[in-house]
């Protein structure tokens, strides 16, 4: 079977680009960013960002090219026969579990948007949006539609499907969230109360928040041993993964920034609360866009915006055991792979559909653990289960020797492992007290 590539360095890091910049960025920074100390939590994600996730992000891309084969003989290569493949396997059943969990909420996004563009928001509305909101056969139906629609992607390879929207999606979404923080910041109050956010409390932090940044970080680059690690695959040989880690990276946090001049000015000024939780956008915004002068034009838009990158990121969740599957068994029919995923997704989405309150256990477990969990394993399996110069070679390609080179393998080797068990051990022993 041959090799899959990204046509080009600016194709590959949209597409890269397109699987981290989702719901990570909107619908869960928003509400994480609130509950977990406000501006405070805005500064610490930065710094993770920039000095532990694009490192990780370096190593998963790394790793992912010298394996080229997915998640479980990426774990193997880095920790043998044995246990990397339970490794593999367990954080395929990792992404897929979060993948169930992750449809029933861009079902959610694509609904709001359906209704907000047909019906608008309004007091008369409001109740029926809740209402049809609240029931699960209807999410259940958006997800199933949308489970179908991604694998028909995928089916599609990686040039005429994934790629090909991504680079088409990436530039209109970020043109539509200047647009939106531009009428944002013109509401009247907007920039008085988006300075007094901004001011922040670091006294307020502690090894939750502190934990919950980290996990931030982690989530929203898409790190955790999985997504990365097959898009990494798909880079060519040519490519220099720094730059295209550093790219994806601040993309990524622009992504959260830009959201955030939008989201912060609007709510706060129209007196509203960050702090609800998971179902911010589909509790708060209804409201917001109900009262904003021009809510039905901006938070349609929006909405649409928001719905496309969550929807690249749902089709990475099941190309990761997709093309996993597929290199570990390649006489099994592409079409047969694509079925099964289906019709596991289909199950697990079913019960989360019917209670979504297990979306925010899940999320906790799967989407900060899990994530930050996988992406130290795989640093680690870089760093010590291959050697350094053909890790630094395939990681640097002609510049392996340099200084740079030296002082980010450092970093990559030692400090982001031993950082991120330091604050997930004090967030462990926080939480048990």
């Amino acid at each position: 079977m041959a090799r899959q590539e990204f046509t080009s360095r600016l194709t590959s890091i949209l597409t890269l680009m397109g699987v981290s910049i989702g719901l990570g960025n909107v619908w869960r920074f928003p509400y994480m960013m609130g509950q977990y100390g406000g501006s405070a939590f805005l500064f610490i994600y930065l710094i993770f960002t920039l000095f532990l996730a694009i490192p990780a992000l370096m190593a998963e891309l790394t790793m992912g090219r010298i394996s080229g084969r997915g998640t479980i003989d990426a774990f193997r290569k880095g920790f043998g026969s044995k246990v990397g493949v339970l490794l593999g396997y367990f954080f395929i059943l990792v992404i897929t579990i979060s993948g169930s969990y992750y449809v029933v909420v861009v079902s959610n996004v694509l609904f709001t948007s359906i209704f907000s563009v047909f019906n608008g928001f309004s007091p008369s509305t409001l109740s029926d949006y809740r209402i049809l909101l609240a029931n699960g056969w209807i999410t259940f139906g958006f997800s199933l539609a949308l489970i179908i629609f991604s694998l028909y992607i995928i089916h599609q390879g990686l040039v005429g499907g994934i790629e090909r929207i991504s680079k088409r999606v990436m530039p209109l979404f970020f043109l539509a969230l200047v647009y939106m923080i531009v009428h944002a910041l013109s509401l009247p109050d907007a920039l008085e109360k988006c300075g007094e956010f901004l001011r922040a409390d670091f006294g307020s932090l502690h090894f939750p928040e502190v934990f919950a940044a980290m996990g931030q970080a982690f989530f929203s680059v898409g790190l955790g041993g999985t997504f990365v690690v097959v898009y990494g695959g798909f880079l060519r040989k040519t490519d220099k993964i720094p730059s295209v880690a550093l790219y994806t990276g601040l993309g990524d946090a622009s992504a959260s920034l830009l959201v955030s001049l939008f989201l912060v000015p609007a709510i706060l000024a129209l007196g509203m609360s960050l702090d609800s939780g998971p179902g911010l956008i589909f509790e708060t915004l209804p409201q917001l866009f109900n009262i904003m002068p021009g809510g039905r034009i901006v938070g349609s838009l929006f909405l649409i915006s928001l719905f496309i990158v969550a929807f690249l990121s749902l089709i990475a969740a099941y190309q990761v055991p997709f093309t996993t599957v597929q290199n570990e068994f390649p006489l099994i029919d592409q079409r047969k792979i694509l079925v099964t995923i289906g019709i596991v997704q289909a199950l697990l989405a079913l019960p989360i559909s019917m209670n979504p309150d297990l979306i925010g256990f899940l999320d906790l477990i799967f989407g900060s653990g899990m994530q930050v969990l996988g992406s130290v394993l795989i640093v680690l399996g870089l760093t010590y289960g291959i050697r350094r110069m053909p890790a630094m070679r395939e990681m640097f390609v002609s510049n392996s020797s340099s200084r740079i080179a030296l002082v980010l393998y450092f970093l990559i080797k030692w400090i982001i492992p031993i950082t991120l068990l330091a604050v997930l051990v004090g967030y462990i022993i926080d939480v048990t007290q």
